[in-house]
């Protein structure tokens, strides 16, 4: 990869042979056809669940990038069992041809709509609309079915079809129940989120359907028990993994992997600790606007405590404990640091829903002269990341902050304005397409979100590159000395490539279906001698091979041959190495690659130079077999 030339400062060059080739970014696109169906088949199937059980209570029902779900309070539990029945009473709605009137009416009409309709979550949507948008009308969307009769109602901005007939009702099918606090609350009320799948045909469903039944036989939770990799303790606590002595490998493969780069890239690396005053994160407004997902404090004599909940108000003092001049500008400071956030009890889970996690955070500190550059620097280190590991499809997201619900955020109004155009900017001057997200912006600064597509097709968001930041600078009151010797403020951004190390890994664990590339692969070679008079043969070679850092494992003839190899493939070695009379003779081992199930024989010399290279060069396959 082309990495460009150094300035003073340690800048790169803003030509990156990575964004050069950039047909795998989805292009943007405006509300279509598709999303339109989806957001209407909600409405469907709010109207056939309230048929089938009158007296529930409906909440919201969005589209999502695969179909739609609706949450519901139900009076008495349902479950998979009933999705033949809803599924029959959807399509009976959608063979009526029913169609949608849209009725505008007063917040005080529509509350007392709802109120006699006993929806009492419709009323308290109406309220918060009222109280922090300040609306004065809201929209009904009216299902008119034969005989011009109003057969459901729903509060809705709108987005539907002109007729439910051009719902495919062979392209939807009911994927999922979940449960779900009403606003992300565990002290409210537990809903059921009735998840469905919908797409224009019933190939691309069956497509989907299919992926979805394969990924499950991948989910990370099983296979990081059979291979070992992560532990879930009880006693330690939910949404707190430990890796275990093979999944603490592929981390640290990882990190000695980024942390190369960055430093190759200009960044220096800082250690802070776990935990801070919260006068600190008073400062930085997390205690004011990120409450929700903080630990309670820990008192002490001298002051309350916080459990870090983000990097970067201790990397604000790194950069603020000594004077900066333009010219060493920018300052990259990176840190492998471990936060925690106060997860629901009920949300955690194996590795992608934790309460403690590491991520690899840095914040960069610059002119305004050099964004450009350092958007362009963070992209690129991006795309040659996941593009290492084998991810092709992407899609980037603007995510921007939504000016009807201003207090959720800190800063000037003048300072979100520039940030956001700069972010936007950049991206268009490098033609990169993007989509916008209203609303996705963290509460100091919007961001760059880069979500990968894996190998069944499911979308992850993943690194934020970046995050421009005018508001903590300000809060922290930093600066750097400019060519006239006057003090200026500096821009920030945030970014972090992997998110968090657990959660990529679990990404990871599925996306490879637990055979990982032989660079990440926590044992790399299996040495299985045939019988007890080969072991010494198979000990020297694997002496030679753990001295070259090939991890490798040794597992002697007291077992047969084919439980060995068995149990070799359950771990996912990449390589099990078979050596009996023949490969003593001639300094030779059969090579069983464990992906492909081939098998070969050939020289020790061979083979060694081969995982050697295909390890240094980071190969997504191996080379042999």
């Amino acid at each position: 990869m082309g990495r460009g030339g150094r300035e003073k400062g340690g800048m790169n060059e803003t030509k990156y042979d990575t964004l050069h080739s950039m047909s795998s970014i989805k292009p943007a696109q405006a509300p279509d056809d598709l999303a339109k169906m989806r957001h209407s088949l909600a409405h469907v199937l709010a109207q056939a669940v309230t048929k089938l059980w009158p007296d529930t209570k409906i909440t919201i029902g969005p589209p999502i990038e695969y179909g739609c779900y609706y949450d519901f309070l139900f009076s008495a539990s349902i479950s998979s069992e009933d999705f033949p029945a809803i599924e029959k009473e959807m399509k009976k709605i959608i063979h009526q041809g029913q169609t949608f009137r849209r009725d505008e009416l007063s917040a005080k009409d529509a509350k007392s709509y709802w109120k006699k309709a006993k929806q009492p979550f419709k009323v308290e949507l109406i309220e918060d609309l009222e109280k922090n948008d300040g609306v004065k009308t809201v929209t009904h969307y009216v299902n008119i079915g034969p005989g011009g009769a109003e057969t459901f109602t729903d509060l809705c901005r709108g987005g539907h079809v002109e007729n439910l007939r051009e719902i495919p009702v062979d392209g939807f099918k009911i994927m999922s129940l979940a449960g779900a606090y009403w606003r992300g609350d565990e002290k409210r009320e537990q809903l059921t989120r009735i998840y469905i799948a919908a797409f224009a045909t019933k190939e691309e469903l069956d497509h989907f359907v299919h992926q979805r039944e394969e990924a499950a036989l991948y989910d990370h939770r099983v296979l990081g028990r059979e291979m070992n990799l992560f532990v879930i303790s009880d006693i330690v606590g939910p949404g707190l993994p430990m890796l275990a002595p093979k999944g603490a490998i592929i981390r640290q493969e990882l990190e000695n992997w980024i942390r190369e780069e960055l430093k190759r890239r200009g960044y220096s690396f800082a250690y802070t600790p776990n935990i801070g005053r919260a006068d600190l994160y008073k400062k930085s407004g997390h205690l004011s606007h990120f409450s929700d997902d903080i630990f309670p404090a820990i008192k002490a004599q001298d002051s309350d405590y916080i459990l870090k909940p983000m990097n970067c108000p201790h990397h604000m003092e790194v950069y603020r404990s000594e004077q900066h001049s333009y010219r060493q500008l920018p300052v990259r400071i990176a840190e492998f640091g471990t936060v925690y956030r106060y997860e629901k009890s009920g949300q955690v889970g194996g590795l992608t829903r934790v309460r403690g996690f590491t991520q690899d955070d840095a914040h960069l500190f610059m002119r305004p002269d050099q964004m450009e550059q350092e958007i362009a620097g963070i992209l690129d280190l991006a795309f040659f990341i996941y593009r290492t590991l084998g991810f092709e499809d992407f899609l980037l997201r603007l995510s921007l902050h939504d000016p009807s619900n201003r207090e959720k955020y800190i800063g000037t109004d003048e300072n979100w304005q520039k940030a956001e155009s700069a972010l936007r900017t950049t991206l268009q001057k490098m033609e990169l397409p993007f989509v916008e997200g209203v609303g996705e912006a963290a509460f100091y600064g919007p961001k760059i979100d880069l979500i990968v597509r894996d190998d069944f097709g499911r979308e992850w968001q993943l690194g934020t590159i970046p995050q421009v930041d005018y508001n903590m600078p300000e809060r922290f009151d930093l600066y750097y000395i400019d060519e006239t010797g006057q003090k200026q403020r500096p821009i920030m951004m945030h970014r972090a490539i992997f998110g968090s190390f657990e959660r990529f890994i679990g990404l990871l664990i599925e996306h490879f279906k637990g055979l990982f590339p032989l660079w990440l692969a926590p044992v790399q070679v299996a040495l299985l001698p045939v019988a007890s008079a080969h072991e010494d043969y198979a000990a020297q070679l694997g002496a030679k091979l753990l001295e070259k850092g090939i991890r490798t494992e040794y597992r002697n003839a007291e077992e047969s041959l084919g439980k060995r190899i068995r149990d070799g493939e359950m771990h996912r070695i990449p390589y099990l190495l078979v050596v009996g009379d023949r490969e003593a003779s001639e300094n030779a081992v059969t090579v069983r690659n464990v992906k492909t199930k081939k098998q070969v024989t050939l020289s020790f010399e061979e083979f060694f130079a081969s995982v050697t290279s295909d390890v240094a060069q980071r190969k997504l396959e191996a080379s042999i077999g």
